[in-house]
């Protein structure tokens, strides 16, 4: 049996990571989406154990100690982290994995696990992801300027990725992103 593949989606805050890797789950129901651990308070309708699993700082910090994650970064003043056992068992049983993450933590995955395949989700403009980060209406004006700096930052890294995908249109951006993980099952 073939292993399956790590797919690591990741781009700034707003670019679309969780609208592309829902519509992708539900395209491609032999994916099995990753589901974090974080520190940060649910948003509206986030459920523990089905968006992420909300643990306290102090249990954080202790599955950091014991080496449990894939990967793991401080963003926003809250943690977040990738089960290592959990992503590594479904590679080997030949799922492909799905990895909706932060530049921070697909870097960490890219020195600790290379074989996966790395896509940068790009806005397609700083205009286009300060609306879509003030129509989410979860941040204050100063977090959401905090945002645009790092993401200003982070699009500096689009090198470090196997591919870009601009998410100027949801649907188009979900076809090209398939498209990716046909070739990579072609190999």
């Amino acid at each position: 049996m073939s292993k399956g593949k790590l797919i690591v989606i990741s781009g700034p805050s707003g670019s679309g990571k969780t609208t592309i890797c829902d519509k992708l789950l539900k395209l491609l129901p032999a994916i099995e989406r990753s589901i974090s651990f974080t520190t940060r308070k649910p948003r509206r309708g986030e459920k523990d154990g089905s968006d992420y699993f909300f643990v306290s700082k102090e249990e954080f910090r202790k599955r950091i100690k014991e080496s449990l994650f894939l990967e793991h970064a401080l963003v926003f003043d809250n943690f977040y982290g990738t089960s290592k056992n959990w992503v590594m068992d479904k590679v080997e049983e030949g799922k492909d994995v799905l990895l909706s993450i932060d530049v921070q933590g697909a870097q960490q995955i890219r020195k600790n696990y290379n074989k996966a395949v790395f896509i940068f989700l790009m806005p397609p403009s700083m205009k286009v992801l300060e609306e879509r980060l003030k129509k989410r209406a979860t941040d204050d004006d100063r977090e959401i300027e905090k945002r645009l700096e790092i993401a200003k930052e982070e699009m500096a890294l689009v090198n470090q990725y196997d591919y870009v995908v601009i998410n100027d249109r949801v649907d188009e951006a979900v076809d090209k992103i398939k498209v990716i993980i046909g070739k990579k099952h072609e190999k």
